[in-house]
């Protein structure tokens, strides 16, 4: 009887069992929460021609169609210097003030001019009177009239030099900004002694809200090259930001130092963030004959040691699969194989989908 009983309970703990793991919940598929749908991006796989990209270093530069250097056009001592490195300036600011014997002198030449005219107009007046009058020959009168003609036309030259020059009054020069723009080189110190033919720019002043990147390629490089070619320009100040433009001008001569030929990309900059002398890191996309299956680069993961994309169907349907990488050039990774065009791959986000699937 005890037997039994031992055996009866036996039986009801096997049973109990039994009922307890049939009981145990199945795992649930998993599934795109609204959250995570709403913040991941998707890109459709597209067949797309193969670029290239070649790596370019060069620097900013203005655009020398857009600035203006400024040269002393008299000799003397610098009395004041208005404006430094960098600073903007308007067409016609006073950058620098110069206290000049030639200015004194040209000032002296003006006065000369002034009062030669005043002469001659007198003279003129008289050898009138005396024509009308019949007191001299109309010879004399012709010659007055040509001496007060050359008078002013002295004077207006005089006059014109003041003009183009910002001369004032006595013997100071205005040396003034012929361009608005910013000061890019400064060459020029307070009590500074001048001569009038000092071949260095006092300033140099540019428009820079367009600029110039001027970058270096290679000898082996240059059949690579045409124009065109769209560019992508990042520099060390602005980590991540792209800048980007076209090759504009292929400079086709070789520095005899370096072997390498300068190429042009022209920049809109508007924010005025890129400035002249920086340096620059240049990417040429360069165009092949081959198409492939082009994703988003952001789209392709990877781990252990290959490459995966989520596979987008449904919110229900998710694939982790892996794909054969030919190349990428920044923004676009070409895939050999793995995927097929019109098939839609997580871009962004993916990470922590493919954490879920896979873990």
């Amino acid at each position: 009887m005890k037997r039994i009983a031992i055996l009866l309970l036996s039986l009801a703990a096997v049973m109990s069992a039994c009922r307890q793991h049939h009981a145990e919940p199945v795992a649930e598929k998993f599934s795109l929460t609204d959250t995570m749908l709403r913040h991941a991006e998707f890109a459709t796989a597209a067949e797309q021609q193969v670029t290239g990209n070649l790596r370019l270093f060069g620097k900013i530069t203005a655009d020398n169609s857009r600035q203006a250097q400024v040269y002393p056009v008299v000799g003397g001592n610098v009395v004041k210097v208005n404006v430094e490195l960098g600073d903007f300036v308007k067409q016609g600011q006073v950058l620098a003030v110069i206290r000049s014997g030639e200015v004194a002198d040209y000032e002296k030449q003006r006065l000369d001019a002034i009062n030669d005219v005043a002469i001659a107009e007198k003279n003129l007046q008289v050898a009138n009177d005396l024509y009308a009058g019949k007191l001299t020959s109309e010879k004399d009168k012709l010659l007055a009239e040509k001496e007060l003609q050359k008078a002013k036309a002295a004077l207006q030259r005089i006059n014109e030099i003041f003009r183009i020059y910002s001369i004032g009054a006595g013997a100071s020069y205005n040396v003034v900004a012929p361009i608005s723009g910013f000061v890019i080189d400064k060459n020029i110190t307070e009590n500074m002694q001048l001569r009038s033919d000092k071949g260095e720019a006092m300033f140099s002043i540019a428009q820079i809200d367009e600029v110039w990147v001027m970058a270096n390629v290679n000898e082996s490089d240059i059949s690579r090259i045409s124009q065109g070619l769209d560019a992508e320009v990042s520099t060390i100040s602005y980590p991540g930001k792209i800048f980007k433009g076209k090759v504009d001008r292929i400079f086709n001569v070789l520095d005899d130092n370096t072997k390498a030929m300068k190429v042009r990309i022209t920049i809109p900059n508007p924010d005025l963030q890129l400035k002249p002398e920086m340096s620059a890191i240049i990417s040429l996309h360069i165009g092949q004959q081959d198409s492939m299956i082009a994703i988003p680069s952001s789209a392709v993961i990877f781990d252990k040691s290959r490459y995966w994309v989520m596979v987008f169907k449904s919110r229900d349907s998710i694939e982790t699969r892996q794909v054969y990488v030919h190349s990428e050039n920044g923004e676009l990774t070409y895939i050999k194989s793995g995927l097929s065009r019109g098939e839609k791959v997580i871009s962004k986000n993916q990470m922590l989908i493919y954490d879920a699937l896979n873990d």
